[in-house]
């Protein structure tokens, strides 16, 4: 560049003495849009931080360990009643629901195939008899059958789109019309990253986390309308249970392709679930909030 093209240096004390007007802080807003489009009193900032789903009823299947226990303590923390559904880990979903009400929460736990529509009507008729109503379903409830595909078994491909894809569309179908009678719900569907990132050894996986996400987008644009809100979260690499499923040299390859450095954390994907399922994303639908640390990026 030519020296003639560049400016000279400007003294500072040469500047003029000019005065900023600090901005008013932003006022909290007195009414927000409701499910259905009118204006409701807003909810405080204390309420927003806690106790969003006082009084609520929350389904959350496959939610004796892991990722689901995080999900219903976290929901029991803001005050929900909280439905631990869980196949057959009858002793780990009874450590759910005691640390349910250690964080001051309160629920059951109700045990139901949701890869079979009956007993899924079934377990839904049991907690309308009791709860009268359901206002979030959170899908958790998955299975992996990871095999190479050369390899891969018929069975294999049935039970995990069985339980990753039919179960969500029989849970989602046995709770919209409850739903509806009570002018609304949410329904929080959790994938997987395998959605959007290609792994070996997981076509049936990834073929039904894929399915979710499409599945999501398309029910909740048809039920919006109707003031029923649908959304997903695709978690990534996450420490529940990781370290002790996964080799070392393996955990660590994987954890050096994630951009923050790290797994996430059990408690990190509830979070992204309660946000969801909260009057926070009132104007979300039909969308897949990624927590995975940059890995799909």
């Amino acid at each position: 560049m030519d020296d003639k093209t560049i400016p000279p240096p400007v003294d500072p004390g040469s500047l003029p003495d000019v005065s900023v007007p600090v901005a008013e802080p932003l006022s909290a807003p007195s009414s927000v849009p409701g499910s259905k489009g009118a204006m409701v009193p807003a909810p405080s900032p204390q309420a927003l931080s806690r106790h969003r789903f006082s009084g609520r009823t929350v389904i959350v299947t496959g939610a004796s360990r892991g990722l689901g226990r995080a999900m219903a303590v976290a929901f029991a923390e803001e005050g929900a009643f909280v439905i631990i559904g869980y196949l057959a880990r009858q002793r780990d979903a009874e450590k759910t629901l005691a640390l349910v009400r250690e964080a001051g929460g309160e629920g059951r736990t109700l045990a139901f195939d949701v890869s079979k529509r009956e007993v899924v009507d079934r377990a839904v008729d049991e907690i309308l008899l009791e709860r009268k109503r359901i206002d979030v379903l959170v899908n958790n409830a998955g299975i992996a059958r990871d095999e190479l595909f050369p390899l891969m078994e018929q069975e294999s491909w049935d039970d995990v789109i069985a339980t990753n894809l039919s179960g969500l569309f029989h849970c989602a179908r046995a709770v919209v019309r409850p739903m509806l009678a009570h002018g609304g719900g949410v329904i929080v569907n959790v994938g997987a990253v395998s959605a959007l990132r290609a792994s070996p050894g997981q076509v049936n996986y990834a073929a039904s986390k894929g399915g979710l996400v499409a599945f999501t987008r398309a029910l909740g644009a048809e039920l919006a309308p109707r003031g029923i809100r649908v959304n997903a979260v695709i978690p990534g690499a996450i420490a529940a249970g990781l370290a002790a499923r996964v080799d070392r040299r393996v955990a660590d390859r994987l954890k050096s392709a994630i951009p923050l450095g790290r797994f996430g954390t059990a408690e990190e994907v509830a979070r992204a679930v309660l946000f969801l399922a909260s009057d926070d994303a009132t104007y979300v639908i039909g969308q897949a909030l990624v927590v995975d640390g940059g890995l799909s990026a």
